[in-house]
């Protein structure tokens, strides 16, 4: 029985996810630049974590994006 919950489990959060990758191709994040800075390939990530939200009014983007330093 608990396998079969992971296995739902699964198949649900990769639908999920698929449908994030639909909402941000429908945007037209994939196309035009080659090398997507900071906020571009945030706002990406946040269009294909929100999922199906983005049917029903969550537009994420990321607005400023401030990437860490190495050490020296």
């Amino acid at each position: 029985m608990r396998n079969r919950n992971v296995r739902i489990g699964t198949v649900l959060v990769v639908i999920w996810l698929l449908i994030g990758v639909l909402a941000a191709w429908q945007r037209g994040y994939f196309g035009g630049r080659k090398d997507p800075d900071c906020e571009r390939a945030s706002t990406i990530a946040v269009t294909i974590i929100a999922g199906p939200l983005n049917y029903v009014g969550v537009n994420p983007k990321v607005k400023e994006c401030d990437l860490p330093e190495p050490s020296r």
